[in-house]
């Protein structure tokens, strides 16, 4: 149901053919990087926590394989500690299952972040609502697709020219 979900919501922007499913899992930004046949780096991994504003919500942020969450960009920027949703919340909170967890077709309520991460690719490849698909988008689509509440700088740790962009 998730993927259709997702392929449905993509179809909207012209993407529903770019989404890619794989026979084995691609859960991890390892295993995606490798289904995809592309660096790691350009894997759009989606973080889930808990609003810190309310914890019944999500408040996901999409962020580049390499990128490492700082806890006190996301505390300045989000009122709080970051919490990652637990495995048995997380499908009901996203509506996506672990692994497969996306910034397309979610819930009402769940707010969408793209980190700064992301903006050094052409393309990069968030999941599909599974833990065995993925989508290749420009960084203008994702945007377009997943109408983020903006982006942000909650990252560090990725480079840039093969220099280390820290906060």
């Amino acid at each position: 149901m998730s993927l259709q979900a997702v392929k449905d919501h993509l179809r909207r922007f012209g993407k529903a053919e770019a989404v890619l499913e794989f026979a084995e899992s691609s859960a991890t930004v390892a295993l995606a990087a490798e289904k995809v046949g592309t660096e790691p780096a350009r894997i759009a991994k989606t973080l889930a926590f808990y609003d810190p504003e309310d914890q019944t919500r999500a408040l996901l942020v999409v962020a580049a394989g390499d990128a490492r969450l700082h806890n006190g960009s996301f505390k300045r920027r989000f009122g709080g500690k970051p919490k990652m949703v637990a495995s048995e919340d997380v499908e009901a909170l996203t509506g996506h299952p672990v692994g497969g967890v996306c910034p397309f077709a979610n819930p009402d309520g769940v707010s969408v972040y793209l980190d700064e991460s992301l903006r050094r690719f052409d393309v990069v490849y968030p999941a599909a609502g599974t833990a065995a698909s993925a989508v290749a988008l420009t960084p203008a689509e994702l945007e377009v697709a997943a109408r983020p509440a903006g982006w942000v700088e909650v990252s560090n740790g990725w480079r840039v020219d093969g220099v280390e962009a820290t906060q």
